[in-house]
């Protein structure tokens, strides 16, 4: 690779300086950090991070190229990456490419060569705020602050109608025992898959469509995606979500659709100090007292007060590094969801049974 020079520079003014990697150009969004130590094709083609600048913390990122299979969405859908060391010879047999050719074919802009380590600490003690890595403003900080404060904030940003399908589509064997309408936020494709292993035919929807939309098609229950963006600014999902648990059949939930169905019952959300995002999260069950290790995107949490004062909800699962809520359940109707990934791609497979259960709930109903 040719060593061109390039520049981060954080919403408090903090500067590094590091090595071009991806495509030359000006791309920000909201930083934030990853601790999975594989898989870093699958989280930049998740959805949820749309608009994120992504901290990968293993110090080699690259070393094994790109894969077709690997994707959870068309296209990397991230701001930008920044990594320790960066390798464009991948050892793969099987990969279709470089990790370097991917991102310039897809104009994603990152950073490589800075103290990954050092970068992180002044996240986990400052917060998550806006960034942005650029080959353009070498010598031009003013200029370069000029292009940051164009960002918006991610508090209060609606991005799920922005990054869904724009027209239905369908997954799955059409000759399944269930059907289930899927309500598009962000959704990633293992979502589909694991839903598709388990005999289930799924539609897709765009984020904005109406219940009686999706009732035309007549699912046996109903599922929440993950996808970026802040919950609570979402009414068209928490209103189309009161309407689906009205017909009183199964819902599922994960992550943004884990609080979308918590604002949908008066549970409020709100804005992480720096979120949690990894492979190595643990939960525990509080209905069958095990615990589990799990993979993790978000940067919102629904108010764990609220839950324990609700007269309709009940929390399910709880994490136990700081005691956030990750997991709830209606009691009085079929509906239930996670603030983690059960589909775990990339990440353990704890909590796959998350998937049974739904399909437990579409049976007994």
């Amino acid at each position: 690779m040719n060593k061109q020079k390039a520049t981060l520079l954080l919403a408090d003014g903090t500067l590094f300086n590091g090595t071009l990697i991806g495509s030359p150009g000006t791309n920000g969004g909201e930083i934030c950090f990853n601790t999975g130590m594989t898989g870093y094709q699958e989280i930049y083609t998740d959805p949820s991070y749309t608009g994120q600048i992504i901290v990968t913390t293993t110090s080699h990122i690259g070393n094994y190229g790109v894969i077709n299979t690997e994707i959870e969405s068309d296209h990397p859908t991230i701001a930008g990456i920044v990594v320790n060391s960066f390798s464009e010879i991948f050892s793969r047999i099987d990969a279709s490419g470089s990790l370097q050719d991917y991102l310039v074919k897809y104009g994603i802009t990152g950073i490589a060569d800075l103290d990954t380590r050092k970068l992180v600490r002044h996240i986990r003690a400052k917060g998550a705020m806006n960034a942005i890595i650029s080959s353009e403003f070498e010598d031009d900080l003013a200029g370069l602050k000029a292009e940051l404060n164009k960002i918006p904030d991610m508090n209060g940003l609606e991005l799920s109608s922005k990054v869904c399908t724009k027209e239905p589509f369908f997954f799955g064997d059409e000759n399944s025992n269930y059907k289930v309408a899927c309500l598009d936020f962000g959704i990633k494709y293992n979502i589909l898959r694991s839903l598709s292993e388990r005999g289930v035919y799924c539609k897709v929807f765009p984020a904005k469509t109406s219940l009686a939309e999706m009732e035309k098609w007549n699912p046996d229950g109903y599922f929440l995606s993950n996808g970026p963006g802040d919950p609570a600014v979402m009414e068209y999902a928490v209103k189309t979500t009161k309407d689906i648990l009205d017909t009183n059949k199964p819902v599922f939930g994960i992550c943004l659709g884990h609080q979308i169905l918590a604002e949908a019952c008066g549970i409020s959300t709100f804005k992480m100090h720096h979120g949690h995002r990894g492979l190595n999260h643990p939960i525990k069950n509080l209905l069958s007292g095990k615990s589990e290790i799990t993979s993790q995107n978000h940067g919102f949490v629904v108010k764990k007060e609220d839950v324990e004062n609700s007269d309709t909800v009940e929390m399910t699962h709880i994490h136990l590094n700081d005691q956030t809520v990750a997991g709830i359940k209606l009691k009085n109707k079929p509906a239930f969801s996670v603030q983690y990934h059960p589909e775990s791609s990339p990440g353990p497979h704890d909590s796959r049974y998350l998937f049974d259960d739904f399909i437990s709930l579409m049976n007994n109903n």
